[in-house]
């Protein structure tokens, strides 16, 4: 892990190489998915499954390709009761809060008198990305899924990869179920991206992606944008915490190992004043991470994506964070209610001791498909609204278009666009 103190001489230029980002992919990685893409776009089905057999070494079958009712059927009776009841539990906070975030329709008067509103409508067909590899994301489908199920979509199409023999994690299949997915299909990585945004045989085309992903699928998202519409930029698990010498140095370590227990290219970042619960976190991270299950991604993020700051002030670890744009931040001082309001581009921001990033992963009801990579200095979280598209309404009748012409017709001349103008005066020209 990397060490950083606001003492070193090159401090400045160390912190600002590591924090200053943007969610910006390499030019290689453009260029893989690009060419991934452009083999969906023409071959279809047939592209979907070579890319299948490449890259997850797995071989699937026209028939094969989308998770049958009998699947669903035999996942339902894998489940344990204990499981069924906590994504239910998930999915009853995501789904209320959900309803919280719907946009409702609305209208007004202009001064003209001219009848002005928005409506607010479900998107008739989304996909939604889950992840899959070495974990099954049963969070994930709750909390994007159960969202769209919320705003009323009605088309429900959910990629996530299999697993080396064809199948899909039974609990992932019956949390996919329970949120409200109508089509689940065995596909994962960029051609997952590629598939729904573009369709083919099996796969019809959506109107808007969702979901986080690796590189891959985030690069395949950005991609897609302006073909289809997508959400946000998740990718690979980040959390910050900024704490004073009163945050425990063990409670601190967990959160941060809870992260890192993603892999890949994960990012965990503790920003402290006090060195002597820097200290205390690396010991306890490097104990802590002992007895876990996953040693390799977590001794991966461990030695590549660890990065431990003792900064002069608090101050100095908010701008910090601030430039950094972390998916997850965590605010554990002793008077977080004058910090708070001074981050300004995390995803989303747990405060106090008792508010590990745990729970909002798996239980509080806001989703946690959230920004990364510094894409938060422009993107929120996943929210409800997202899956509803907007619309503008005009009516004006004879009064108020009268009140309106004017203003109408200067503005035309202006752009010299004489015929806008004729648009609105024709209707009051003598007969």
């Amino acid at each position: 892990m990397r060490i950083l103190r606001h003492d070193q001489q090159n401090f400045k230029k160390r912190a600002r190489a590591l924090f200053s980002r943007r969610a910006v992919s390499s030019g290689d990685l453009r260029d893989l998915v690009a060419g991934i893409i452009a083999k969906v776009e023409k071959g279809g089905d047939l592209a979907v499954m070579e890319l299948t057999r490449r890259f997850d070494k797995v071989r699937l079958d026209i028939n094969s390709i989308r998770v049958s009712d009998l699947e669903l059927k035999e996942a339902r009776a894998e489940v344990a009761t204990k499981t069924r009841d906590a994504i239910a539990a998930c999915d009853a906070n995501v789904a209320a809060f959900a309803v919280k975030g719907l946009r409702e329709s609305w209208s007004m008067k202009n001064s003209q008198g001219v009848q002005v509103g928005e409506v607010f409508q479900a998107f008739d067909r989304v996909g939604i990305y889950v992840p899959g590899g070495t974990a099954p994301l049963v969070s994930t489908s709750l909390m994007t899924v159960a969202i769209a199920r919320v705003a009323g979509v009605k088309e429900i199409a959910v990629c996530t990869p299999p697993a080396a023999d064809g199948s899909i994690n039974p609990n992932l299949l019956y949390a996919l179920e329970v949120a409200g997915a109508t089509e689940i299909y065995k596909v994962g990585g960029a051609q997952a991206v590629a598939a729904l945004g573009c369709g083919t045989e099996s796969i019809g085309a959506v109107d808007k992606l969702f979901g986080p992903g690796n590189s891959f699928v985030v690069e395949a998202k950005r991609q897609m944008f302006g073909r289809v519409s997508i959400d946000l930029l998740p990718g690979p698990s980040e959390i910050l915490i900024i704490a004073d010498a009163s945050a425990r140095a063990d409670w601190v370590a967990a959160d941060l190992l809870a992260q890192a227990e993603h892999g890949g290219d994960s990012q965990l970042v503790l920003l402290s004043n006090s060195s002597r619960l820097l200290e205390g976190v690396k010991r306890e991270m490097k104990d802590q991470s002992k007895g876990l299950l996953r040693q390799a991604q977590i001794k991966e993020v461990l030695r590549s994506g660890t990065t431990l700051v003792l900064v002069k002030s608090l101050n100095q670890a908010i701008k910090l964070a601030n430039d950094f744009a972390a998916e997850h931040v965590s605010l554990i001082v002793r008077h977080e209610e004058k910090l708070l309001p001074k981050i300004r581009t995390a995803g989303a921001i747990f405060v106090g001791s008792y508010s590990p990033v745990a729970v909002g992963d798996f239980l509080a009801g806001p989703s946690h498909t959230l920004p990364t990579g510094g894409a938060g200095k422009s993107f929120s979280g996943l929210t409800t609204e997202m899956f509803q598209r907007r619309t503008s309404i005009i009516k004006a009748g004879v009064k108020a278009m009268k009140r309106s012409v004017v203003v109408v017709e200067t503005l035309a001349n202006v752009e010299g666009l004489d015929a806008h103008g004729r648009s609105a005066t024709i209707r009051f020209e003598d007969k």
